[in-house]
């Protein structure tokens, strides 16, 4: 008898599938469920696997990036978003259409999203979310029921009989949506009728509304985003999102909608006009390192979900649809491994042929950990890696980012080492920035008549103070790469610094390691922890660009 699924269903699993590539998308799932921290135990509790197999997998996706362990927890980490980072760039949609929506969020001062069908739910592409109060909490990757969205309807008018019979049959057996983390359970059953007409008055209208069918004071207008290529199919959804506290759904409808439109026709207009996406480089031998990590690692690694999962990776911008051979190049497998993992990603609605031999990715890999880290911030993502820095060099380490008026710093992360003396700085401390590695590492990137160094006060006796020996400290910095700062800010505190960068190469943080002086010279600072520091700014600024590359990070 073939094996049952560990998700949530109870389809046979095709005999072909990879068991453990089953098991660690379950393990992914239950992860993201649960907002991206889940003991061991736990994870064993949910997915039914056994401990072992849970340890297995932890420890392959902790090889990996995708996770870290920390104690007895495991915690989804930002490379997993390269994940649905492959779905994203392969949909081609974000990259043409979420500067549209942000500008329009910025116009109405309301939240805007970009949604796409995702069997009978909805699922996020892209927020532009208003900072307030009461305000969104959706995020990229959520799924939502269809019937308590306004852009469910909408999406509905293109069901096929097929889809509506799946619609009927999960409602009956959730009635409470249970299966949908992203929204409140459902107090009040709606009879079915009601969204049946919501999709032939959306139909008929072209538009759709939630009036707080997601919860109390909650409401939406939207419009299909039609994608002119593909027979006028909606693409996407764009909506704007409020609270009754702004405007009721009536309101939305007639204040709002008009704009709305507007702003979807051009949406339109992009893709109507945008060229054919180029296929860029074809990746190569994604999966090779999966053997020396076998070797390494022993029974601890699963070979077969790391593969399983580099196969995802395989697809992109511009690499939409990719044949079994396209995947076995990209990846470095076999075909028939290829064929196997894919098979698997069908089977759990993570890929669809497409055509006669492509394959393409679902929204449902967004599933694999991108909702709760889509919305992490630098100093989340900074956290862990300082740590671990310290531990190494065992001295405090630090990052920070200059502060609006551009003559300060402020430490938004912090990792401090066990000493009877000790830098003792916390999370908000604000600095001046000339006297500190920290700030001259971060001005040092800001072209010379950019810079707002305030007042030059002499806070020890090694301050500098004059303003061209300053400003070509701060050429030698952006040169040799690092600022050292020796008791400049404080008598006996030294403190090396390096940049954080974001994808586009900007300098938007700094990490530093700071220590009494009496501990390292200068020369040991340079050669000793220098390499540490340079290594961990690195590990940070790769982690921004994969959490970046389609979510907001907010650095401070």
């Amino acid at each position: 008898m073939p094996a049952k699924t560990t998700l949530d269903d109870d389809r046979a699993v095709p005999a072909e599938a990879v068991t453990p590539l089953i098991r660690g998308v379950a393990v992914l799932r239950r992860l993201t469920e649960a907002g991206g921290t889940v003991s061991a135990s736990g994870l064993e509790r949910s997915t039914g696997l056994a401990r072992s197999t849970v340890d297995r997998i932890a420890s392959t996706l902790a090889r990996m990036g995708y996770v870290r362990l920390d104690g007895r927890d495991v915690v989804l980490a930002p490379r997993v978003m390269e994940l649905g980072n492959a779905y994203l760039a392969s949909l081609g949609l974000p990259a043409l259409l979420a500067s549209h929506a942000d500008a329009l969020a910025d116009e109405l001062d309301e939240s805007v999203s970009l949604a796409v069908a995702d069997r009978d739910g909805i699922r996020f592409i892209h927020q532009a979310t208003r900072r307030r109060a009461m305000s969104l909490s959706f995020r990229i990757g959520d799924l939502l029921p269809a019937e308590r969205t306004a852009p469910g309807p909408l999406f509905a008018t293109e069901w096929t009989d097929a889809q509506w019979r799946a619609w009927h049959e999960r409602r009956a057996a959730d009635p409470e949506d249970r299966g949908f983390p992203a929204v409140p359970p459902r107090e009040h059953t709606s009879p079915d009728e009601d969204f049946e007409r919501r999709a032939q008055r959306a139909r008929k209208d072209g538009w759709a509304l939630d009036d707080q069918l997601i919860e109390p004071g909650l409401v939406a207008v939207s419009v299909p985003v039609r994608d002119p290529r593909a027979g006028g199919r909606i693409a996407c959804v764009a909506s704007v999102v409020s609270h009754t506290s702004r405007h009721t759904a009536a309101n939305l409808r007639d204040t709002l909608l008009p704009r709305l439109r507007t702003a979807v026709a051009e949406m339109e207009r992009v893709l109507r006009e945008a060229p054919e996406p180029q296929p860029g480089r074809v990746p190569a031998g994604l999966a090779t390192w999966t053997g020396a990590s076998k070797q390494e690692l022993g029974r601890e690694f699963v070979e077969s979900l790391a593969r399983g999962l580099t196969v995802l990776t395989a697809f992109g911008a511009g690499r939409a649809e990719l044949t079994l051979t396209d995947v076995a190049r990209a990846t470095g497998l076999s075909r028939a491994t290829a064929r196997r993992a894919l098979i698997t990603y069908d089977h759990l609605g993570l890929v669809r042929q497409s055509g006669t031999r492509g394959f393409a990715l679902t929204p449902r890999v967004l599933s694999l950990g991108f909702p709760p880290l889509s919305r992490t911030t630098l100093a989340q993502i900074a956290t862990p890696h300082l740590a671990e820095l310290a531990g190494r060099v065992h001295e405090s380490a630090s990052l920070a980012v200059l502060t609006p008026s551009g003559e300060e710093i402020q430490y938004t992360a912090r990792a401090a080492t066990s000493r009877v003396m000790s830098v003792n700085v916390t999370v908000g401390t604000r600095l001046p920035a000339y006297a500190t590695s920290l700030g001259r590492v971060l001005l040092a990137d800001l072209p010379e008549d950019g810079r707002q160094l305030g007042e030059l006060r002499p806070l020890t006796s090694r301050t500098t103070t004059d303003p061209a020996t300053l400003a070509a400290e701060l050429e030698e910095i952006r040169a040799r790469g690092y600022a050292l700062v020796d008791e400049e800010l404080e008598e006996g505190l030294r403190s090396i610094a390096v940049p954080v960068r974001d994808r586009a190469g900007r300098v938007v943080a700094a990490a530093n390691v700071a220590m009494h002086a009496a501990r390292r010279s200068v020369r040991e600072c340079v050669r000793d922890v220098l390499p540490e520091l340079t290594a961990t700014a690195e590990r940070i600024t790769a982690d921004l660009g994969v959490a970046g590359r389609f979510a907001r990070v907010s650095v401070v």
